[in-house]
């Protein structure tokens, strides 16, 4: 295990975590998002080369937030992750042949590819060299990436803590000798998109097995800012960081949120296939919106667009006092675009279609996906979490 991370998990002195969405293409939001993040940390301590692992030390993504995390903790600048999502893009998200369109839609194998030899290159490696496992050696910071493993039935934050149970190198079947681009996929295999991924465990041993795993968004950590949480300050994972709104940052970021109502619907439109198609997208949303409403309600909440109307935003304000009865654990901030209609027009995107930078797969789209987080990306703020920021 790579002593770096090591290092950065131990060094006195605030943390800070960084979670990213699932979203598939949307995830260009968070990138356009994140190098606003970057660009305003740059200039404010004097480092125009500083990258996002040199500030936060964790970095954890659902989906296609596992792509942008993995990316970061390589060591990747927003703006190479940027070049990476505008020209492959379309390539991810290559159609499957006729006769296996009713299991899913795209291949999988252009998007192993990439991964493959964008991941290998951002850590060094030359073309043709051995593949870049969890444990590489070349990661700047803590990292995770939720996946569900299918044959379990259960949801699976995978990540290099060198601490964590099943990271022991002692083990024939230690994580960290994953590769950590199939790991990445895993994450990103979103049912009906992608076909699953099979990762094997303990290879070339006696007791080798093999788990099929799907996108991490089917589980309810869509959104995974407080199961980062609960990896940094749980005890069975032996990370151990300490508590307090000065002493751990959490920014989450997301791929655009809009309510889809469906006005004079009637119950007699409520059938097995409509629950089909409505009913996973509403479960995600539900769990994200809620593990956000945790977040605010447990850390102490400098910015995010209103939940509900009764909840509010949950932004703590100077006067207002606790939004809850318990202490505050973190610092914390949201940062999610409202691309609904009404949303896009308060964005200055009165011209871009709502149903264009809502669907994961809206690759016909790009450039209206990276507009969306161009424009949302100019209410990022280091003042959100001044406290934390590096010193001129």
């Amino acid at each position: 295990m790579t002593d770096r991370v090591r290092a950065r998990m131990t060094a006195k002195g605030p943390k800070k975590i960084l979670a990213c969405d699932g979203g598939g293409i949307l995830g260009l939001m968070s990138v356009e998002i994140l190098a606003k993040l970057e660009a305003d940390l740059r200039q404010h301590g004097g480092n125009p080369d500083l990258v996002l692992s040199d500030f936060f030390d964790f970095v954890c993504g659902t989906s296609t937030g596992a792509i942008i995390a993995t990316c970061l903790a390589a060591g990747m600048s927003t703006g190479q992750i940027r070049e990476f999502y505008v020209k492959s893009g379309a390539t991810m998200f290559e159609p499957s042949s006729f006769t296996k369109r009713l299991r899913y839609s795209y291949n999988d194998g252009p998007l192993a590819q990439i991964l493959q030899t964008e991941i290998n290159r951002a850590l060094g490696y030359k073309d043709g060299a051995p593949l870049a496992t969890l444990g590489n050696e070349n990661l700047q910071c803590l990292l995770m990436m939720v996946m569900r493993n299918h044959t379990t039935d259960s949801p699976w934050p995978v990540s290099n803590n060198p601490h964590a149970r099943y990271n022991d190198p002692s083990r024939g079947d230690c994580n960290l000798r994953l590769p950590l681009w199939q790991l990445v996929r895993a994450s990103t295999a979103a049912p009906t998109f992608f076909p699953p991924e099979v990762v094997v465990f303990g290879e070339g041993t006696s007791k080798e097995y093999s788990f099929v795993f799907v996108d991490g968004g089917v589980t309810t950590y869509n959104n995974p800012a407080f199961l980062a949480f609960q990896m940094a300050t749980a005890a069975p994972y032996k990370v151990n960081w300490k508590t307090g709104v000065d002493d751990l940052l959490i920014v989450s970021v997301g791929t655009g949120t809009a309510p889809r109502a469906r006005l004079g619907l009637k119950p007699g439109d409520l059938w097995l296939l409509d629950h089909a198609k409505s009913m996973p997208a509403a479960l995600m949303n539900a769990a994200a919106a809620g593990w956000d409403m945790t977040c605010r309600m447990i850390g102490d909440c400098r910015f995010g667009a209103p939940i509900d109307r009764e909840f509010g935003d949950g932004v703590t304000k100077p006067g207002d006092g606790a939004n809850w009865s318990g202490s505050k654990q973190f610092t914390y901030v949201r940062y999610d675009p409202d691309v609904s209609g009404p949303g896009l027009q308060a964005l200055g995107l009165g011209d871009i279609k709502p149903e264009d930078v809502q669907v994961m797969d809206s690759v016909k789209f790009i450039r209206n996906i990276q507009r969306v987080g161009e424009a949302y990306s100019r209410q990022v703020s280091l003042d959100h979490f001044s406290q934390f920021a590096p010193k001129p």
